[in-house]
């Protein structure tokens, strides 16, 4: 019994043996007089032992049945024995026809022992920063290395970006790392499709920032991604902490949870299929499940402007340079490559020009925005004993119309038959 219960029959027992009266009884038990006198006669017909409530001991008409419990275990253990209870509960309404509440699902798996939960840690204060207003304001990008297709294939990094006011990854997708070229394959298409964001906010990895102190005390110093959000006028955040990015590393977390086990019963091993499976199936459900409405419905994505779209390669490109040889030929990644005659620009000897790697692995100079004209030989040239010092720009051939005024004043002035010896 318990200590309501005892006192509850500590007076039933007073009234009983008339030690007290019913109004006072009523006014000790907080109960109002007509329950207690019900009290009262259920005491007498069945003794103080009817006080305590009919359904003590009995199992509950809602209990699950063995059978289905049993055959809830069988699955659980056979197909999900690493899956959390919320995650198990939706892949049993889903694939099994099993609808039962996650908390009924996460009893069963504590008292089978598939699952169980973590102690909780006393966590250190942290104040929440409000979320961005706006669709677009600012996007939290980063990489996760892990075993994503568990030993079915190597380790791939998962690049990914959620947008900070609606919380909805807007894209992701699978690499080998999270180099210069991957990183610019992932907003190269990101821009194309979605436009510019107003600002991204990254860690303090090397592709995004320069940690070494010479870099740091020259703010002129930039990676290749700084430059290349500078020529879009997309503002790059850098974070002190991963805490700060808590959104883009949430994610990861329940990705690595979630997703894993979703291509563990796809049976995807490659990275194709994975990343086919990850933009057509596993992010739409994922969006409309734990997508949050903004605080405004402005969407501040920028589209790209006609002078960015046709300078996007160069944009998105390894940039470095080089200065021109006496003899017109550039080395670059230990391969020479030789100048031709016609160009669209002067070069001169010693002239310095940006070398350009693009993400489809050609090699293109370009001097004053306009690209010159070259191609790869197996080895420098011998020197020449004269060389010129320049090679001048093509300038285009022009013939006169026919109807030009100095065509007109030829056939004017001159006789038939002069007229006939004449080509016009």
């Amino acid at each position: 019994m318990t200590p309501k219960e005892v006192n509850r029959c500590g007076i039933i027992k007073k009234l009983l043996n008339k030690e007290i009266n019913s109004p006072d009884a009523a006014r000790l038990l907080k109960l109002s007089l007509r329950q207690t006198k019900r009290l009262k006669a259920k005491a007498k017909q069945g003794g103080l032992k009817a006080l305590i409530h009919a359904g003590r001991g009995k199992q509950s008409n809602r209990k699950i049945p063995s059978k289905e419990k049993e055959a809830i275990v069988d699955i659980i253990r056979r197909r999900y024995h690493d899956f959390k209870p919320t995650f198990a509960s939706e892949k049993l309404a889903q694939n099994h026809n099993i609808k039962r509440d996650p908390k009924t699902i996460r009893r069963i798996m504590i008292d089978e022992y598939l699952w169980t939960p973590k102690k909780k840690k006393q966590k250190e204060y942290h104040s929440w920063r409000q979320r961005k207003a706006c669709y677009g304001e600012m996007l939290q990008f980063d990489g996760s290395y892990h075993h994503w297709v568990e030993d079915r294939g190597p380790e791939w990094c998962l690049l990914a970006a959620i947008d900070d006011a609606t919380g909805i990854p807007v894209e992701a997708r699978f690499d080998f790392n999270e180099g210069v070229i991957p990183v610019f394959q992932f907003w190269k298409e990101y821009a194309e499709k979605h436009g510019k964001p107003h600002s991204i906010y990254l860690d303090k990895f090397s592709t995004y920032k320069m940690n070494q102190r010479a870099a740091i005390e020259n703010h002129d110093t930039e990676t290749q991604f700084q430059r290349a959000m500078r020529q879009l006028g997309i503002e790059p955040i850098t974070a002190h902490s991963p805490q700060a990015k808590g959104r883009i590393e949430r994610l990861f977390n329940t990705f690595q949870d979630r997703l894993v086990k979703e291509m563990r019963l796809k049976g995807i091993s490659a990275i194709d299929q994975a990343d086919q499976f990850l933009k057509e199936e596993f992010l739409p459900s994922y969006k409309v499940k734990y997508a949050v409405e903004p605080a405004s419905n402005a969407n501040l994505h920028q589209p790209l402007s006609p002078k960015e779209r046709s300078r996007i390669n160069s944009i998105f490109s390894k940039q470095a340079t080089r200065v021109i040889k006496n003899d017109f030929t550039i080395s670059f990644n230990n391969q020479w490559h030789q100048l031709a005659k016609d160009q669209p620009a002067t070069v001169r000897k010693q002239d310095v020009v940006s070398v350009e790697e693009w993400l489809d692995g050609s090699i293109h100079f370009a001097i004053r925005e306009k690209y010159l004209n070259s191609r790869v030989i197996a080895e420098r040239p011998p020197k020449a004993e004269k060389a010129n010092w320049v090679i001048t720009a093509k300038k285009p051939v022009h013939t006169p119309a026919a109807n030009h005024p100095w065509r007109k004043l030829i056939i004017k002035n001159q006789t038939p038959e002069f007229l006939k010896t004449v080509r016009i």
